[in-house]
């Protein structure tokens, strides 16, 4: 066992990024988000913002976002890029202010589903319209203002229906009282919140579930944003794997980001685990074990992390509560399936659970399908693989460009070109 500590750099979230940009806009004044996240996802909703007639400034000390207080009044055409929080979160934010706009994005993007958000604002008093055959982008919004009220928003899908509806709350005449039905991805929705009041908004939640926002707008900001939780699983879970201690500075108790929660799922792999104030630091204590179940729903982006080096524990491990997971950027069960069968793994799966057996992995070239978290995970199974190589390795810039690099920097003794084409 290797008893140094590596340090991991991980960027900043790009969930808080991205909630953060659109609560600044929405406020009255300048804003300052300290260590944004810079990747394909944010940059592509910075620019989607501009193109509302937010601006964004970086500065050395950070984002400056200076906010109307207030929705766009003038319509226009939104491009959403691959980011599917832009997509998601920015049209109920235009449609508490006037004009029509249009949102539009990637091939990727267009393939994701966003009925039950149109449907919803329909029933605030927007007229939203997607587009045939996902029901997806292009979104076309006609905007009046939102009337606010009761509502239930099927979230069985995406809890970011749910969070985009949550953040227009303070900008609609009337209070807001929603309810996510089939909630997945619960703590996202318990983040939203904190941003939320943050910046100054009202929200409670009740018994039963129903989330209530008071109108009267957002105030500016300042806000130092947290380590991506999601990012850092892949060198928590490299630390378990590599027999080595991975530490990851800013990221401790009292984050808002559910997945940090990934760590008690590598301690029941019978790693070592301690959470910090400031920081959580994962230590290698022997093999990987196996033989359990795990629901993991509401931290699925993570689920591939494990997946990806289940072959080495000892006893198969399964994960289940991952349905919704069938329908980010890629089909994240059937592309983890097919990758781990390529290396000679093999794995059963159900609609919302995938197995997967210890095994001997042999390399393969992984089929990414354009999806920075499968190039990430079998990034971290190629530490001790040798042979795996990544079909595009150039993803991982959606969220953590530097990703390959920093990967390298800790461990370049288990490098086995999983960054090569």
């Amino acid at each position: 066992m290797n008893t140094a500590v590596l340090t991991a750099r991980i960027p900043g979230s790009k969930s808080i990024t991205n909630r953060a940009l659109l609560l600044a806009a929405a406020a009255d004044g300048v804003s300052l988000l300290r260590a944004p996240l810079v990747s394909a996802d944010t940059v592509a909703f910075r620019e989607a913002l501009s193109g509302l007639g937010v601006p964004v400034v970086e500065g050395a000390d950070g984002w400056k976002v200076t906010g109307s207080g207030r929705a766009p009044a003038v319509g226009g055409a939104v491009w959403c890029e691959d980011a599917g929080t832009a997509a998601r979160f920015l049209p109920p934010f235009a449609a508490t202010g006037a004009g029509t706009f249009t949102f539009d994005g990637t091939g990727q993007l267009r393939a994701r589903p966003l009925r039950p958000l149109a449907e919803a604002l329909g029933r605030l008093g927007a007229d939203a319209r997607v587009t045939e055959p996902v029901g997806g982008l292009p979104l076309t919004v006609t905007a009046r203002g939102l009337t606010g009220g009761e509502l239930t928003v099927d979230a069985s899908l995406s809890s970011q229906y749910l969070t985009g509806l949550l953040m227009a709350g303070p900008l609609m005449r009337r209070p807001l009282t929603v309810r996510g039905e089939g909630l997945v991805s619960r703590p996202y929705i318990t983040m939203t919140q904190e941003l939320m009041r943050h910046f100054g908004a009202y929200v409670d939640e009740f018994e039963g579930g129903a989330i209530q926002v008071l109108p009267g707008g957002y105030r500016a900001a300042e806000l130092d944003i947290e380590p991506d939780a999601s990012t850092a699983s892949y060198f928590f879970a490299a630390a378990a794997v590599t027999g080595t201690t991975v530490t990851v500075p800013g990221l401790g108790r009292g984050s808002v980001q559910g997945d940090l929660g990934f760590v008690e799922v590598l301690r029941r792999a019978g790693a070592r685990v301690e959470i910090a104030h400031g920081a959580t630091t994962v230590t290698a204590a022997g093999p990987l074990r196996g033989g359990f179940a795990v629901d993991m729903g509401d931290i699925s982006d993570t689920f591939m992390t494990l997946a990806a080096v289940a072959p080495l524990a000892d006893a198969p491990i399964t994960v289940h509560g991952i349905g919704h997971a069938r329908l980010k950027e890629s089909d994240r069960i059937a592309a983890v399936e097919e990758n781990l069968k390529a290396l000679g793994i093999r794995t059963e799966s159900g609609p919302d659970r995938l197995t997967v057996h210890p095994g001997r992995p042999t390399g393969a070239r992984i089929a990414c399908r354009r999806d920075h978290r499968i190039a990430m995970a079998f990034s971290v199974l190629g530490l001790r693989v040798p042979g795996i190589t990544l079909d595009d390795p150039s993803c991982v810039g959606k969220t953590f460009p530097g990703f390959h690099a920093e990967l390298g920097r800790l461990f370049p003794a288990h490098r086995s070109g999983t960054h090569s084409h």
